[in-house]
């Protein structure tokens, strides 16, 4: 059970810091994300409230006590890695592979997770 949830901790903190440095960005260097965002197609002015959504999301994966609220923050980043992805495609500027990394580690948290919580 302790390798179980070191993987799961090794996991999710590795996402965390993924999602923060994302939300990092957002926040203190907003004009070099609001071009990426317009590059990609998205308007700009979901960038803060897609920065304050990861946050939530990172608090629900980490509290203990919100067992639903924790599928659908697993879902929600899922559904957000996968459409980074193919973004970063579309586009061409190596950005995938954070995406890629971050749908592997999100997938390692929610099987870890899962296994831990029998």
């Amino acid at each position: 059970m302790k390798r179980l949830k070191t993987i799961y901790y090794v996991a999710t903190g590795l996402l965390t810091i993924i999602l923060l440095f994302s939300v990092n960005m957002y926040i203190f260097k907003h004009d070099d994300v609001a071009k990426m965002f317009t590059n990609f197609g998205y308007p700009s002015y979901i960038i803060y409230p897609y920065a304050t959504a990861k946050l939530i999301g990172l608090f629900v994966i980490w509290y203990p006590g919100f067992k639903t609220l924790k599928e659908w923050a697993y879902a929600g980043f899922f559904f957000a890695f996968v459409l980074a992805f193919f973004a970063h495609v579309m586009i061409n500027d190596g950005g995938q592979i954070t995406a890629l990394i971050a749908l592997i580690l999100l997938a390692i948290s929610y099987i870890f997770n899962k296994k831990t919580q029998l």
